[in-house]
């Protein structure tokens, strides 16, 4: 998901979101789970064991494939989660929807608490839930207690939107007329998230979407099922203490069987789907077809203007062994482009899915391979000549997450953020393109989806809007100032 344009620019990949994933669990069976061994014994307090339920409804369950979570750092197993099958994916949105009665009419205040409660129960245990990130997904461990921490903000945000949720009065050209706006929970929001923010995107959708008076439903990512229980866990514990029906955040853990259900399902009332550009464009096909609503946070391949020479990083491994596939893939097509490595280009001889840092220079800007988000760690070096130059070619591209420029000229920074500058939905200006922060909206244009989650007024898309007339007169008198003569 990340470009930089420096006097040089330069392409980065954003996470792909594939509902495709290896089926490794036989191997695992002969294998000794991680989860067993005394230097992880903390796993135990999120709740979990070397068998996981992948169903949580009010009740856990499962009774599908058994999948193995696997610690990209060393691909050992870590433990295994039972996904759920089509019956079992039917009963939790019949009980969803049944419990989004009762969900929906507590004051939005009262829901607001909840939330509250909920970012408390992530505060305890955000560290053991960080290391889990950390474990699962390959993320160094101070970025996975920064993505629960993402979690707790926006709970925080919630519970003060809870109390500022509201539409404007509006003046009637009709004498003894108030116009108002409505606004209501949409009803049942499907979350569909990937596995390179395995809890914060849940986070920013759920805690929205409870806030707005709807209940959820979440398949998080094939490859980090341990971290959607962990969460789930977590929530269902703040439901059950007051007394709420725990389907009000209810969990399906599965494939792309799951994932195309939700897509198609009209129950489904609004589907929020992070992940790969081509993969979303299926799904938003699919809930297009049926008229419903789609919040859409797809591919990024975000570029950064600059004047220095820098690639400082700290990382983890990548996420899976197709993830090492993709990088050789990359580099070799760089190559074949007419891209030059100057630094990395290697997989590391050691344990796990760790590479190198790779810098390719020579490529043309309009090349495929800078046109194409891969997501992994290679910078493509850019050289530009003029600030018009640099701007076309952060645009070209057809994603649109984020971007940066670095500069102290203020009308650099002003033709930056205006029409004619970055195309995107995130427009930075000397920072880089990753860590935005929950209280603006976050989301992209163009194959990016054109999605908000988050801060601002993304609140919005969880909701529907009446306008709303009330006559208070004794007359009946049309608007436009029509009269029947």
């Amino acid at each position: 998901m990340q470009r930089w344009l420096n006097l040089t620019i330069a392409r980065h990949s954003r996470l792909l979101l594939k509902n495709k994933f290896p089926s490794l669990h036989q191997s695992a069976a002969m294998s000794s789970l991680l989860i067993s061994q005394p230097k992880y014994a903390w796993l135990k307090e999120l709740g979990l064991s070397e068998d996981n339920p992948g169903v949580y409804n009010g009740n856990w369950g499962g009774s599908g494939e058994v999948i193995t979570s696997y610690c990209p750092a060393n691909n050992e197993p870590i433990a295994r989660v039972t996904q759920a099958t089509m019956v079992e994916y039917e009963e939790t949105v019949q009980k969803t929807k049944e419990a989004w009665k009762m969900w929906a009419d507590i004051p939005a205040p009262k829901r607001g608490e909840i939330v509250r409660q909920i970012g408390d129960g992530l505060r305890k245990k955000i560290k053991a839930l960080g290391s889990l990130v950390s474990l699962e997904m390959g993320k160094i461990y101070v970025e996975g207690v920064g993505e629960v921490q993402e979690y707790v903000d926006v709970c925080d945000y919630a519970v003060g939107l809870s109390r500022m949720i509201g539409g404007p009065v509006l003046p009637s050209e009709r004498p003894g007329h108030a116009l108002i706006e409505q606004w209501n929970p949409v009803g049942l929001v499907g979350v569909i998230t990937a596995f390179n923010f395995p809890v914060a995107v849940y986070g920013w959708n759920n805690a929205l979407a409870l806030t707005c008076g709807n209940v959820c439903l979440w398949k998080g990512a094939p490859t980090t099922p341990l971290t959607s229980v962990a969460v789930t866990k977590i929530v269902a514990d703040v439901l059950e203490q007051n007394n709420l029906p725990g389907a009000i955040c209810s969990m399906t853990c599965g494939g792309a069987d799951i994932g195309t259900a939700m897509a198609k399902d009209e129950r489904v009332d609004l589907l929020s789907f992070t992940g790969s550009t081509n993969v979303g464009k299926m799904v938003g096909m699919m809930v297009q077809e049926r008229f419903g609503r789609k919040l859409l946070e797809l591919g990024g391949n975000n570029a950064i203007i600059r004047v220095a020479k820098a690639y400082n990083t700290l990382y983890g491994p990548l996420h899976t062994k197709q993830a090492v596939e993709q990088y050789l893939s990359a580099i070799e097509k760089a190559k074949q482009q007419g891209g030059t490595v100057v630094c990395g280009g290697k997989v590391m001889d050691r344990p796990g899915n760790y590479v190198e840092p790779t810098i390719i220079t020579g490529l043309a800007h309009d090349s495929a391979i800078v046109h194409t988000e891969t997501f992994v760690p290679i910078l493509y070096v850019l050289k530009f000549k003029t600030e018009e130059e640099a701007f076309a070619w952060n645009n070209e591209v057809k994603q649109g997450l984020s971007s940066s420029i670095f500069t102290k000229d203020l009308g650099r920074i002003f033709r930056w953020l205006g029409p004619k500058g970055s195309d995107c939905g995130i427009v930075n200006v000397n920072i880089p393109t990753s860590g935005a922060e929950i209280g603006g909206a976050f989301g992209g244009e163009k194959h990016t989806g054109g999605g908000r989650e988050s801060g601002s007024d993304s609140w919005k898309q969880y909701m529907r809007r009446s306008t709303c007339t009330i006559n208070y007169s004794k007359d009946l008198p049309l608007a436009q100032g029509i009269k029947f003569e």
